[in-house]
């Protein structure tokens, strides 16, 4: 090579190099696994046992009596027979093509990954409200989540905790978790100065203003955060199931594997349907609060 061969050819590390570097931080990443593993380990042992109770709940609930929980929730949410009509007709079919445990398990792990992501993502959206400097440094993070392929977020954890419910509840709230984080940061500056001036001349301290004005008017942004928070762990679930977590995924994942359409087909609207169900009573719930505080949905 000549000695402007790097006019040509961009400049990089030798292949020697590049192994080297690969080989200390997985190293490294082994060392902190085998050294901290148990202890992150028996750390989440409350959240499996409280996901293997509430799996065991929904399996062991007379069928007829889930879908009626699920249509009175929908119907409470709405306000609407038919979208409560939609709710029984879906689960009954699922449950006529056999895919009824299976839901069950989906349902379990999507619905405990949303309320762990519901904890951490409105705490860290106020945070960013309420401060810039916490804004700068979660921004890019919340980037990286949400453009990070969702099979690299696996690795890690399975790594750190092996396979199974808890590092499929770590991948699923690690991919869901931005939108809340982003829409209740976006609803909390959103609010109007003029409306947070007449709390504080009131006599509002801020703690006030955030729970009885800044949090009640930002809901529908939140609400939309928690909505596409579901969706999103919806979208994980087949992805999940790669590393242990039954449900749904499991026999879309054996399709793709064996080719077996029809199996994938129905499991999929199986998951289809679940997300549409959780959709539309979130988004009538949005809508509703809003009414509630005095404004104009469309």
């Amino acid at each position: 090579m000549s000695n402007n061969s790097w006019l040509t050819e961009f400049p990089q590390l030798e292949r020697a190099q590049l192994v080297e570097i690969r080989k200390t931080l997985d190293g490294s990443y082994r060392a902190f696994s085998r050294e901290y593993g148990d202890t992150i380990e028996g750390f989440f042992d409350p959240l499996l046992a409280f996901l293997i109770w509430f799996e065991k709940l929904l399996l062991a609930t007379p069928w007829w009596l889930v879908i009626a929980v699920l249509a009175a929730i929908a119907y409470m949410a709405s306000r609407s027979w038919k979208l409560s009509l939609g709710v029984v007709i879906s689960f009954v079919l699922i449950g006529v093509f056999g895919m009824w445990d299976n839901t069950m398990r989906t349902m379990s792990i999507i619905l405990v990954s949303t309320l762990v992501a519901i904890a951490i993502g409105i705490p860290t959206g106020i945070a960013m409200a309420r401060s810039d400097r916490i804004q700068r440094i979660v921004t890019p993070l919340l980037d990286v989540m949400q453009t990070m392929p969702a099979f690299v977020y696996l690795i890690p954890v399975v790594m750190l905790l092996g396979i199974g419910k808890i590092p499929g509840v770590i991948a699923v709230v690690i991919y869901a978790v931005p939108p809340v984080i982003r829409l209740t940061n976006l609803g909390i500056r959103l609010v109007d100065e003029e409306v947070l001036e007449a709390a504080t001349a009131y006599g509002a301290s801020p703690k006030q203003r955030l729970f009885g004005v800044q949090i009640p008017l930002a809901m529908p942004n939140i609400m939309a955060g928690i909505n596409q928070t579901i969706m999103m762990a919806l979208a994980m679930v087949v992805i999940a199931s790669m590393i242990g977590v039954k449900g749904l995924g499991q026999p879309v994942l054996k399709s793709i594997t064996n080719q077996y359409f029809t199996l994938g087909l129905l499991n999929g609207l199986a998951i289809v349907a679940l997300a549409i169900i959780f959709d539309r009573i979130s988004q009538s719930y949005a809508q509703r609060s809003q009414q509630h505080l005095g404004g104009t949905p469309k």
